[in-house]
């Protein structure tokens, strides 16, 4: 192992990503975003790919970056944090089939019905959340 050359090769991935240090700008989280997908084009998940280390690397900054940038809000109900989501992305309530028709989901969205797993598994899907953030 020579270590220049493995200092060489991380300082021009810093240079390039700025992967040795948090994300400071916009600009460079939509660089780190790109690069993921240009890997993730490439990317093949076959055990001890050298690459999903530097995926893993690269989404935990992205992660810390929009923790920072875009925290979650303060909610005290899954019917609250849904109503947030739906807000977000611009959507209806007709715009859920992962709940149901537009009734159902004005029953959650009031407090008078709960989600059930089923539900709840899909719209983590769906806005890349945390099940837990959706269950009662």
């Amino acid at each position: 192992m020579n270590v220049n050359d493995i200092s060489a090769h991380w300082v021009a991935l810093h240079e390039q990503l700025g992967l040795g240090a948090p994300v400071a700008s916009k600009a460079q989280y939509e660089r780190l975003l790109a690069c993921v997908d240009a890997l993730m084009d490439d990317y093949d998940d076959r055990p001890g790919n050298p690459l999903g280390g530097l995926l893993l690397l690269l989404a935990e900054r992205i992660r810390e970056y929009e923790e920072r940038t875009r925290p979650w809000p303060e909610t005290s109900t899954p019917a609250s944090l849904l109503a947030f989501l739906m807000e977000q992305h611009g959507l209806r309530q007709s715009d859920l089939p992962e709940i149901g028709p537009q009734s159902v989901v004005s029953a959650v969205l009031s407090g008078k019905r709960e989600l059930n797993l089923r539900q709840v598994k899909l719209l983590a899907a769906r806005f890349r959340v945390p099940m837990e953030a959706l269950a009662g």
